[in-house]
């Protein structure tokens, strides 16, 4: 564990958004500059290229219990996020797909929210509990309101996929996922796990939370910005109607000159990240530190999801009476980064819509913050953020802003 102090102007408390590149992720990608050839070209230096890649598909495969043959990289999670969620990934004939339905969650990621590229008279919302985890009573009966009877196979009016996240990247609630996979299957469905914020975090594998695909990522990882990949036996679905059209590259499934530079990186960030889990209580120490120190002084702090299962390194929390965007701001200038949840609204501070979906009342919602620890924190940095929330609290308080 981390415990000296150390000498540092900045301290990084957001890596739920991004975490800092790695040296060895960097190395790696620096060395993959030198491949000259296109990995499409038949070549010398294309198959060379061609041969890197296919080896970093397979690192990431093995990783999450997967085959190499359903790995299709992509820009991002966003994109992979979107390729799965498509009618055409659950039904062949337009008839089929104009009756498709897309079941997701009300604490998802807004590239999962928004249903892909399903109508949204098709999109529907899953319920979650007060701790932001999937309702699966509400979930049963939705989708059995809709004529999903179990086992109903082909004889469904409706072809279907479901989208629920295994951990939520604000609260940190790890979702039931194969409870979830389970209840899908006997419907004869689709299950698509958004997994961005738990690859590196958490033990999973494909087998044992049960999916047909999973989006994955690389920046969240300490890899490079720009990468993520759509993972698991239902890739070839994609083939019917992929996102990305042209070439025959990612056999098929997606066109466009692979980026051999970040998947280079992607594939030694999953690789360090998931070797680092053996070690996660370090985070988990820090997470639970900071949080019995600031109930201690802030006897209002609000802790979201704290009595459900959380990734160890994640606080969703508030104090009653400091917008998320002045506490976002004042640690800012005491060189802390937080955010206010998620990092997908152009800098932007918006009120969260899973603390909405939790029942948060809209006064308390847009006072939360989000601390998520890394591998790289110290103890000291507990320290810092500790001292800085009290002074807030403190000028708050002197100006009148709060009791």
């Amino acid at each position: 564990m981390n415990v000296k102090p150390r000498a540092i102007d900045r301290v990084y408390l957001d890596h739920n958004a991004t975490s800092p590149l790695r040296q060895r992720v960097r190395d790696a990608m620096i060395e993959a500059m030198k491949f000259a050839g296109n990995p499409s070209s038949v070549h010398a230096e294309g198959r060379k290229a061609h041969a890197f890649i296919e080896r970093s598909r397979e690192k990431i495969a093995a990783l999450i219990g997967a085959d190499a043959n359903d790995v299709l990289f992509t820009s991002g999670g966003t994109e992979a996020n979107i390729t799965a969620l498509s009618p055409g990934l659950v039904a062949k004939t337009r008839e089929d797909r104009a009756r498709a339905l897309c079941f997701v969650s009300a604490v998802e990621h807004t590239s999962i929210c928004k249903g892909g590229r399903f109508d949204p008279s098709q999109v529907h919302t899953i319920p979650v509990t007060s701790s932001g985890v999937v309702d699966l009573a509400a979930l049963i009966d939705l989708l059995d309101a809709h004529e999903l009877a179990p086992l109903a196979g082909e004889n469904s009016k409706h072809p279907f996929i479901v989208s629920v996240m295994l951990a939520n990247n604000e609260t940190g609630a790890i979702q039931p996922v194969t409870e979830i996979s389970g209840i899908v299957l006997e419907r004869g469905g689709l299950m698509h796990c958004d997994a961005v914020q738990a690859l590196g975090r958490m033990p999973f594998d494909l087998a044992s939370i049960g999916v047909d695909l999973v989006t994955i990522a690389a920046h969240k990882i300490g890899g490079p910005k720009g990468v993520g990949a759509l993972v698991g036996p239902a890739i070839d679905n994609i083939l019917s109607d992929p996102l990305m059209r042209g070439g025959g590259q990612e056999l098929r499934r997606r066109a466009g000159t692979e980026d051999i530079v970040s998947i280079a990186g992607f594939a030694i960030a999953a690789e360090i990240s998931c070797e680092e889990l053996a070690d996660r209580e370090m985070v988990r120490f820090l997470r639970d530190r900071s949080e019995r120190r600031l109930r201690k002084e802030h006897p209002d702090l609000i802790v979201f999801a704290k009595d459900t299962d959380r990734l160890d390194n994640t606080t969703f929390m508030a104090i009653p009476g400091i917008s998320a965007q002045n506490m976002v701001i004042a640690l800012d200038l005491d060189g802390i980064a937080i955010s206010a949840g998620t990092a997908c609204s152009s800098g932007k501070v918006k009120q969260s819509g899973g603390l909405e979906a939790m029942g948060v009342s809209a006064d308390i919602a847009q006072c939360a913050f989000r601390v998520s620890f890394g591998p790289q924190n110290w103890l000291s940095d507990v320290d810092r953020l500790v001292a800085s929330i009290a002074k807030t609290v403190k000028q708050h308080k002197k100006a009148g802003a709060i009791g």
